[in-house]
């Protein structure tokens, strides 16, 4: 398979879920992936997984709200690899002491920014000149139906991925020129690691799996839209923001 052939891609939080199932299907089809995760444990199983079903991959520790840390990841990057094609930016996720307006703490608003938003932009910023200097390539953002439909108890990281559709529009108007698609994939409930953890300790996420009308999506399914914007396939589509979701608008949130 061979729709990724000579390309490089960055994939950050590859260590598990989501980013994980992307590197391992990104180096299948061809590329080499640089698994970027602030999990050393995790991020080189990932490698490992790779390298032993014959793909190129090699790890980089890299906190994602660091500045010197992403511009280090993308140096040792183009060091190793000699060019980058593909940034996939998977890293973030919910934080504990998300809530209400009225009751989170105000860090905790502003470490799901810096965790969902920040980190996005600033691999953003280090990544993409050197895809222009490729001659174009891909950017694919990780947004959330949560950024979509409301949920309650879920301000902070609500915004921080409104955030990221935001700028992924703004980044695909800007380098649209330069032959640089950025998109954005928006998903709904994903059975990583963590959900399914979630399942089998918390009755009310079970119950609300039925609410999902096709079913709760595999990591393998994000995988696999991400390789499609990554891949030459998607060379006509950007600033696009493609939700990932199967229940229905008064489907509440799966993850309280």
């Amino acid at each position: 398979m061979s729709r990724m052939k000579g390309k490089v891609a960055i994939i950050t939080g590859a260590g598990s879920g989501i980013g994980r199932a992307g590197a391992e299907i990104f180096a299948r089809e061809g590329a080499k992936v640089a698994v970027v995760e602030v999990d050393a444990e995790g991020g080189k199983t990932t490698v490992d997984t790779i390298r032993a079903a014959g793909g190129e991959a090699r790890f980089i520790a890299t906190d994602v709200t660091d500045e010197a840390a992403v511009e280090r990841a993308v140096a040792e990057t183009l060091e190793a690899y000699g060019r980058l094609d593909v940034l996939y930016n998977n890293a973030g996720g919910m934080t504990p002491d998300d809530g209400s307006i009225t009751d989170m703490p105000i860090d905790g608003f502003w470490s799901a920014l810096k965790r969902n938003l920040f980190g996005t932009f600033l691999c953003c910023r280090f990544a993409i000149p050197h895809i222009v200097a490729a001659g174009g390539g891909s950017v694919i953002n990780t947004g959330s139906i949560y950024a979509i439909q409301g949920h309650p108890r879920s301000v902070g990281y609500s915004t921080s991925k409104g955030g990221v559709i935001a700028l992924t529009r703004a980044l695909a108007a800007e380098y649209g020129t330069a032959n640089v698609r950025v998109n954005c994939i928006s998903p709904g409930m994903v059975r990583t690691p963590r959900v399914e953890m979630l399942i089998r300790d918390k009755p009310g996420v079970a119950k609300n799996i039925v609410r999902y009308l096709l079913g709760t999506v595999e990591t393998e399914e994000i995988g696999n839209l991400a390789l499609f914007l990554a891949s030459d396939e998607s060379r006509h589509l950007s600033g696009v923001n493609i939700p990932f979701d199967s229940a229905g608008r008064s489907a509440p949130s799966a993850y309280q």
